[in-house]
């Protein structure tokens, strides 16, 4: 009875421990390069392989030329909305007309481009910072010099005082990229020490984003995040072929580089002087609509129409005249208004180059020798209106750097208060582009657009205000 006993005790306990092991063996699978057990993939395509593999060989070259930036800097405080009440200068300070500043911090990437310690990296990286410092991939630090920055392109130059020869980065040709092509960009986003992402180039030429003053933006969907400011963005070879720089907050997959050949130019100027000279023609221009295209014999909207020109500029002696449009220079067709001011900007100061143009109808040639942008006058304000007429509100003609930018209309310059304007919600600054549906382009139109309006007691003015049109429907008293 007891022999019977001990086999049913020895049977449960057996089976138990059978159970146990069973159930441990089970817990993961691991792949016969390690323990015998086959990799659930038995066979990867070999292009497959050869493309990770050089991913890794070109993330090994590359990265010890990629750096990582940390700046410490100040920053004025400034009272937003309470300036008259002297209560709040314990808080936001400037007591006794001194401003208060706090100390920041920040982060962002850049690379090496020789050995002797040049580094190219973002302006808003370095701007206002006290104090540079430069990590290296190998874990050393050193304290960063600003050489040069261009807050137009942002770009800025720094220079590190190392021990060694550095390891420099090759800078590509952007110019040949084409959509679709891949592109990896390694920085230090949210200060995580030089992260790969992958992607592709999703557009290139990208202006008018309201970023910097001149623009021609790369696009890639390789992600870039707050602290990749400055690093570079690679093509498959590991050449450079722009500097990551923004990125739109409101969506995924969307980031801008600045190319690496506007770089260049920037770059050789920041070192050998420590600023930036860049071409300049003598004219006021603004955008081509499709009315002004038909008007001047145009195929299509696209150029640069002048409406003014500096005398005694280099366009003035070129022959250049108010109501010419632009539509090529140095060999490259003008599409708006923002190439060709990147186009001219980036013209070496004294060379001569080819304009094509359109005038009354007809394709003309001339020739221009740019001169340095410095040497610019200085522009004059323009006139306001004497009076604040019957919306109470005073206005006057755009200035040469708005209408450059392609704006059209009157700004508004002073409010009456509790005008009709001001009760409207007008602001001081907003753009009057049309009165009663009737555009106007300068302050004379406004002018005979409002007589009209006066004798129909009322006015629906349509204002740009940043990138928004807004439309006003006023009843005149």
């Amino acid at each position: 009875m007891k022999s019977a006993r001990f086999v049913i005790f020895f049977l449960i306990v057996s089976s138990a421990l059978f159970a146990c092991k069973k159930k441990q063996e089970a817990t993961y699978y691991e792949s016969n390069r390690k323990e015998g057990v086959e990799a659930p993939v038995k066979e990867v395509p070999k292009d497959i392989l050869g493309t990770q593999q050089a991913f890794v060989n070109l993330v090994k070259a590359v990265t010890p030329s990629v750096v990582n930036i940390s700046t410490i800097g100040k920053k004025k405080l400034v009272r937003p909305f309470f300036e008259a009440s002297p209560f709040f200068e314990d808080f936001f300070g400037e007591r006794g007309g001194r401003p208060q500043y706090r100390r920041e911090s920040s982060l962002g990437s850049g690379f090496i481009i020789n050995k002797d310690g040049y580094i190219v990296t973002n302006d808003h990286v370095v701007r206002d910072a006290e104090a540079i410092q430069v990590k290296l991939s190998n874990e050393t630090v050193y304290s960063g010099k600003v050489i040069g920055s261009d807050p137009k392109t942002d770009i800025a130059v720094i220079k590190i005082n190392a021990k060694e020869p550095l390891p420099a980065a090759v800078l590509g040709d952007s110019s040949k990229l084409q959509v679709g092509q891949w592109a990896i960009a390694i920085g230090n986003p949210f200060g995580l020490d030089r992260t790969v992402t992958v992607g592709v180039i999703s557009a290139t030429g990208r202006s008018n984003m309201g970023i910097e003053t001149y623009e021609d933006f790369i696009q890639t969907d390789a992600s870039i995040n707050p602290g990749n400011s400055g690093g570079p963005l690679l093509n498959i070879y590991g050449e450079v072929v722009g500097i990551n720089t923004a990125i739109v907050a409101a969506g995924q997959g969307i980031g801008f580089a600045i190319p690496i050949n506007m770089a260049k130019q920037v770059v050789t100027q920041l070192i050998t002087k420590g600023n930036v000279s860049r071409g300049w023609m003598g004219i006021s221009i603004q955008a081509v609509t499709d009315e002004m295209a038909r008007s001047f014999g145009l195929p299509k909207s696209y150029g640069a129409l002048v409406n003014e020109v500096v005398p005694s500029s280099p366009a003035a002696k070129a022959g250049i005249l108010q109501g010419d449009v632009i539509t090529g220079f140095a060999g490259s067709t003008v599409k708006d208004v923002r190439q060709l001011q990147r186009l001219v900007a980036e013209t070496p100061v004294g060379k001569r180059v080819e304009v094509e143009l359109y005038r009354d109808g007809k394709p003309l040639k001339v020739f221009v020798t740019t001169a340095p942008a410095e040497s610019a006058p200085a522009q004059s304000p323009r006139p306001a209106e004497s009076e604040a007429g019957p919306l109470g509100l005073s206005v006057q003609d755009l200035g040469a750097e708005q209408r450059a930018r392609g704006l059209s209309g009157v700004v508004v310059t002073e409010l009456e208060p509790g005008g009709i304007a001001e009760d409207s919600g007008i602001q001081r600054g907003d753009i009057i582009t049309s009165v009663n549906q009737k555009k106007v382009r300068n302050l004379a139109e406004y002018r005979r657009a409002m007589r009209d309006a006066n004798t129909r007691g009322a006015a629906a003015l349509l204002i740009r205000r940043g990138n928004a049109s807004i439309y006003f429907a006023l009843k005149l008293r």
